[in-house]
């Protein structure tokens, strides 16, 4: 009886009411969380999966490049988004079997894939779509999260500690609430969950009025886009086999 659903409750529950609920489209094995943040060039990227998955086949990881593609265009505007994996080294035989499998898929794929992003490069602005598994997804996400909110933390404190210090923050503060909304989840309102028949949008536990307005947004935007009807569509043509 509706076009999405947004929720800020229980992950793991929400995941399962969608995927067994609504069901998966047709052309997808399983669904993907797509989380966007923000990157030091002043724009947005998107890593995904971020938790969906805790294991997944070369198959299910081009699907998500795929997805994550289609949602990064509908949503950002960006007409041939760059699209990279996550790995622990530049080079196309670094990484894992899983890694190394994925890498030589999507680099004969009509997406504009450009290889392998180490960790520390997330956040440069290199690339718009970073495809990983659901694990490591979740594990890069909580640790960006947690070093955002210390560095916040620390840069307050550091304001705060002289009087020298206080009369810079009143000089800057202006700076600093710039720097601390960059960085607030709440500006992305959640983490779409792709791959499922209906828009889902998964927000933050601790989701204050303006994460939950900004959900509503992205749904609104997911659904307005065709986003799933696109998926199917380029799911269907895309050019590497995808079967696991």
């Amino acid at each position: 009886q509706a076009d999405a659903m947004v929720s800020a409750g229980n992950t793991g529950a929400i995941m399962t009411i969608a995927r067994f609920g609504l069901g998966t489209l047709s052309s997808v094995d399983r669904p993907a969380l797509a989380a966007p943040f923000p990157t030091s060039q002043g724009g947005t990227a998107v890593r995904l999966d971020v938790g969906a998955n805790v294991d997944s086949k070369p198959a299910h990881l081009v699907q998500f490049a795929v997805m994550g593609e289609i949602y990064y265009r509908a949503i950002f505007g960006t007409r041939r988004p760059k699209v990279a994996l996550l790995s622990i080294g530049e080079e196309e035989t670094k990484g894992n079997e899983l890694t190394r499998e994925v890498h030589s898929r999507l680099k004969l794929s009509s997406l504009n894939f450009t290889g392998n992003v180490e960790g520390r490069e997330i956040f440069n602005g290199s690339v718009d779509v970073i495809v990983c598994d659901g694990f490591i997804g979740n594990i890069a996400l909580k640790i960006s999260e947690g070093v955002a909110q210390h560095i916040v933390s620390m840069l307050k404190d550091a304001l705060q500690s002289t009087l020298s210090s206080q009369v810079g923050y009143v000089l800057s503060r202006k700076a600093y609430k710039n720097f601390k909304k960059k960085i607030d989840y709440s500006e992305y309102g959640g983490a779409p969950l792709l791959g499922v028949k209906g828009v889902t949008v998964i927000g933050h536990g601790s989701s204050n009025a303006l994460a939950i307005k900004n959900a509503i947004r992205v749904a609104t935007e997911l659904v307005r886009g065709g986003v799933n009807e696109k998926i199917e569509h380029e799911l269907s043509m895309i050019s590497v086999p995808v079967e696991a």
